[in-house]
């Protein structure tokens, strides 16, 4: 069991055997040193400590990698480091994505690659459900899903910019304490929690499109379900729903899921949306659904159509 005491070289060797509890406590331990690189590089502001936490989710999934164990907190702030040079690139438009933007070897895992790695710690999926619904949700978008720039976000939870910056700070803040309280605790199998739902979705929109959606929303949602759709209006019951579905089928759009996220009562499906082929521009090109869950059964619902990204433009 890895402590406090213990030098950096022997938490390293502890994490790569499989003891998440060693790498809690070498973040939190370099975390300060982190944040002086950043701040010495961007100066005070979010940024700096954005550049940190994004620096620290990475090495969750990249401590194997490191080669020289004792040499841990250089390794650390190196990363910060390289994610700061990323962010002052002047000929950037927007931030870039968190994962893609840090340098990675030619021969090395892909971002996706590295995401997957990071959603199937059971440990880290346990500690997020620590978080409350609002900051889960923004955090579950910004490191696990395709609406990962603030503005989408924010556009999504209906929310001004800096409140989406606000939660993310306090869910990094949260969620490095979370990760070391539980790290040594036994954790629910997140990867199949995901491919259950992930199943579910699959299923909702094959029966959606042999004529059984209504059959499918009873059992699942709650009668008084709140809905917002893509344009911000509120409506109470799945009724717009239904009619919204029986529309884009009788105009031959049909929806793919592409991703699935869930953390407690969060739920996220990402879904490409399929034009009738004689439309080809008939419907944007994907939609977000964003559930709230009350004992197991949707509570509400905030669909979204995200603007492509700008490796798609």
């Amino acid at each position: 069991m890895s402590a406090d005491s213990d030098s950096d070289e022997q938490l390293v060797r502890a994490a790569w055997a499989g003891d998440p509890s060693s790498l809690a406590v070498l973040l939190a331990r370099h975390r300060a040193g982190m944040l002086a690189v950043a701040l010495g590089v961007l100066g005070y502001g979010p940024d700096a400590e954005d550049a940190v936490q994004d620096a620290m989710l990475m090495a969750l999934s990249r401590i194997d990698r490191l080669r020289d164990p004792a040499a841990v907190g250089p390794w650390l702030r190196t990363i910060v480091r390289n994610n700061c040079r990323m962010r002052m690139r002047p000929t950037r438009p927007v931030p870039l994505p968190d994962l893609a933007s840090l340098p990675l070897a030619a021969d090395g895992p892909t971002p996706d690659e590295l995401m997957e790695q990071q959603a199937q710690r059971d440990w880290i999926w346990h500690a997020l459900a620590g978080l409350s619904e609002p900051v889960r949700l923004v955090t579950l978008l910004r490191y696990f899903s395709e609406v990962n720039s603030y503005e989408q976000i924010a556009a999504l939870c209906g929310v001004p910019v800096g409140t989406v910056r606000s939660r993310l700070n306090q869910g990094r803040t949260r969620l490095a304490g979370l990760l070391r309280e539980t790290a040594e605790l036994a954790h629910g199998d997140a990867t199949a929690q995901a491919e259950t739902r992930r199943r579910e979705a699959e299923q909702t929109l094959v029966a959606a499109e042999r004529g059984e959606f209504a059959q499918v929303v009873r059992q699942a949602w709650w009668p008084d379900l709140e809905v917002v759709t893509p344009g911000g209006h509120v409506s109470r019951g799945p009724g717009v729903l239904l009619a919204g579905m029986d529309l884009d089928l009788t105009d031959g759009v049909r929806q793919r899921v592409r991703n699935v996220l869930v953390s407690g009562d969060v739920l996220i499906w990402e879904a490409d949306l399929i034009s009738p082929p004689d439309d080809p521009e008939h419907c944007p090109p994907a939609v977000v659904w964003a559930h709230r869950l009350r004992d197991q059964r949707v509570s509400r619902i905030r669909l979204f159509h995200p603007r492509p990204s700008l490796s798609a433009v």
